[in-house]
């Protein structure tokens, strides 16, 4: 997050740049940016090789598609359909590392049929890199019925690092028996695996904008190598002020809420009220606390809220400033994603997260868009930040 599912507008392929002039298919495109970008964040061990070698693989028959023939499916991973989406994580106490979200049933004909093609992908991850995909059988019946429901079925994500082996993540659907059922799957999946009072304790304290204005957007798991694996849940805050982001910030222990409030109005260039595309929470929860959210992050679509991606990047490299950060991986993260000018076009920035655990330092990451169908143009007049909102 999702990188998260773009609510509220998708993009009609109104102009393409940045693609070199002879045509590449998606599999050539995508899996150009990922090496450029692991190049660019000095992530160069053999298994980040793996993953763009794996990479055309788990896109299946939209690997081999033209760009110009456009998206095979209304995938909702990028905002033009494209069905992936890169990032890169920025930590003040490391090197950066490199993500990459993909929707391996783009091309499937049904909701359904897209999660089993999902999940044979990730068994094709899993042998690869020696790890279990049990806990996805865990919640299939939850969150991969016959008759699934819902924009997408799974996603799945390889975080590649350089100091070790890689974390996979996958992302479900909570509305996958319909939304009305969403509450009741993710409460039923968190007492499986083991939070059975973390939902309820959410709940008490989320009274106010759940689920009226939070709507759940993923059930994520991460799967294999991780120090410390979490279960997630994203919920995106329909029309949202800064201080009720603080709010669920301070549902972490020992959290300063007012710094994400901060970063929220860096990167919402000023913000009072995101009444356009929703920010969008994730509570993280390991065995460390089985009642409390181990982990928060907020995601701010910044590019529902800038003129242009020079805009967009000028705000992440701020909130990277504040934190001791240096702007140059970024600008090289960037550069490895297209050749076109920044103030070009808006979406290629399409988050910026604030990360924060109970135990260890906080993480910014810029989330990318391939822009392999469309680049949208510069809005002609910025959304008006400060007007209306809740104070």
């Amino acid at each position: 997050m999702h990188p998260p599912v773009p609510l509220g507008r998708t993009l009609s392929p109104e102009r393409r740049t940045g693609v070199d002039p002879v045509t590449p298919t998606l599999g050539e495109h995508l899996a150009g940016q990922l090496q450029r970008l692991l190049h660019a964040a000095d992530v160069t061990c053999p298994r980040a090789q793996d993953a763009v070698r794996l990479l055309p693989g788990l896109l299946g028959p939209a690997a081999g598609r033209p760009l110009d023939a456009g998206p095979a499916s209304p995938s909702f991973v990028s905002d033009d359909h494209s069905p992936a989406e890169l990032s890169v994580s920025f930590a003040a106490d490391g090197a950066p590392t490199v993500r990459v979200l993909v929707e391996p049933g783009c091309t499937a004909g049904s909701v359904t049929d897209s999660g089993r093609t999902g999940l044979l992908a990730l068994d094709r991850l899993a042998t690869c890199w020696d790890f279990a995909a049990e806990p996805v059988d865990r919640v299939a019946d939850l969150f991969l019925p016959p008759a699934a429901r819902g924009p997408f079925s799974l996603w799945c994500a390889m975080d590649l690092r350089q100091g070790g082996p890689p974390g996979v993540k996958v992302y479900l659907n909570p509305e996958a028996h319909g939304g009305d059922s969403a509450a009741e799957v993710v409460e039923e999946a968190l007492v499986r695996f083991g939070f059975r009072w973390a939902w309820r304790a959410l709940m008490a304290r989320a009274a106010s904008w759940c689920p009226d204005r939070g709507r759940l957007l993923f059930f994520a798991l991460d799967l294999g190598h991780w120090q410390e694996p979490r279960v997630k849940l994203y919920i995106a805050h329909q029309g949202f002020s800064v201080a009720e982001a603080e709010a669920v910030a301070g549902l972490l222990p020992g959290g300063r809420p007012r710094r994400v409030g901060d970063f929220c109005r860096t990167v919402g260039g000023g913000a009072r009220c995101f009444d356009g595309l929703p920010l969008v929470s994730c509570l993280s929860f390991t065995r460390r606390d089985r009642e409390r959210p181990s982990g928060h992050t907020l995601h701010v679509p910044v590019r529902d809220y800038a003129r242009d991606d020079r805009v967009a990047r000028d705000r992440a490299a701020a909130v990277l400033g504040a934190r001791g950060g240096d702007a140059h991986p970024l600008d090289k993260a960037l550069a490895a994603m297209t050749s076109r000018r920044l103030s070009d076009g808006v979406g290629l920035i399409s988050y910026v997260s604030l990360a924060r655990t109970t135990s260890g330092p906080p993480r910014v990451t810029v989330y990318l868009s391939p822009e392999a169908y469309a680049v949208h143009p510069p809005r002609e007049q910025q959304r008006d930040t400060a007007a209306g909102g809740h104070g």
